[in-house]
């Protein structure tokens, strides 16, 4: 099989050939910073890094996360990383093989289903990737940082200012769910590898096969808990059927009993909740994760259901 076409970036702005301005966007995600690229007929995505994301190190982050991975979880080949060079106003590039395939989250509830084993895998897969301890990448060697926060309490509290739309009652349940949340996830004390957004609108499918054939979009990529993917990747369902496959297909890799591990899930994405409702009006997603933090404060469980849209 030939190997991709390797597309040179230069320094003003250009892939080899092609024409930044000129780049197709691609469905999907809420950036608007990843395009299509094609070169002598072969097609390449190309991502976009305006200056200051992650001090100007996220292209060369996200390609090492990528090269750290692959093998073990299918994604994009990197064909080219450009770093960002803040004084001449240019971003950073990052370029990757294209992957043919369909995003899981435009399958039908049914086929979606069927796919369900095989991300509960996943999740079981990047969870044994152990890591020295929690913390952010800050450089393309994965040296890791701090997150500045100790424990799922103190974020809370840190982020209750921008939770003003929360009553009273609301904030008393947060705090007590946030409490036992804490002491669950204390009972895991490994730390591994976390996409932390792994969910099916980044995931692509074989539209045939339903095989998985990549894991997108690695921005928020970090340290941090075992069971944060999972708990993404359940967070809005509650389909017994897809989340009992989910958890059966985690059990078969991991060992953690099914009940075990929903519980463990739905502790960690207690974090990504409270960060998400504090941008409630920023995208439909932070709008759900809202009502469903709003929800699991009323009946202070983390496992209750969101609280319906408003009309």
């Amino acid at each position: 099989m030939p190997r991709p076409h390797r597309h040179a970036v230069n320094g003003g702005g250009r892939l080899e050939g092609v024409d930044l301005s000129a780049l197709e966007p691609l469905d999907g995600g809420w950036s608007g910073q990843t395009f299509l690229a094609e070169v002598a007929g072969e097609r390449s995505v190309v991502r976009v890094y305006p200056p200051g994301t992650r001090e100007d190190r996220g292209a060369e982050i996200d390609a090492a996360v990528l090269r750290l991975v692959r093998g073990l979880v299918p994604v994009p080949e990197v064909l080219e990383v450009r770093p960002a060079r803040p004084e001449l106003d240019q971003p950073g590039l990052l370029v990757t093989a294209y992957v043919e395939g369909v995003r899981g989250d435009l399958l039908s509830p049914g086929r979606l289903a069927q796919v369900a084993p095989a991300l509960g895998a996943l999740a079981a897969d990047l969870g044994a990737m152990p890591m020295p301890r929690p913390g952010p990448f800050v450089d393309a060697e994965l040296r890791l940082g701090r997150f500045g926060v100790d424990g799922l309490p103190a974020y809370v509290e840190q982020r209750l200012p921008e939770l003003g739309h929360l009553s009273p009652d609301e904030v008393d349940g947060l705090r007590e769910v946030a409490l036992e949340a804490q002491t669950l996830l204390d009972t895991v004390t490994r730390t591994c590898l976390v996409h932390s957004d792994l969910n099916p609108k980044n995931l692509l499918v074989d539209p045939d096969t339903l095989r998985l054939v990549a894991v997108l979009d690695w921005e928020f990529a970090h340290a941090g808990h075992p069971f944060t993917d999972l708990g993404n990747m359940l967070r809005f369902e509650r389909d017994e059927a897809y989340t009992q496959a989910v958890l059966a297909a985690y059990a078969e890799r991991r060992g953690t009993p099914p009940e075990e591990a929903l519980a463990l899930a739905r502790a960690a994405d207690l974090w990504a909740l409270v960060d998400l409702a504090t941008r409630r009006a920023a995208s439909p997603v932070a709008a759900r994760a809202d009502r469903l933090l709003r929800g699991v404060a009323r009946a202070r469980d983390a496992a209750a259901p969101e609280l319906a849209a408003p009309r």
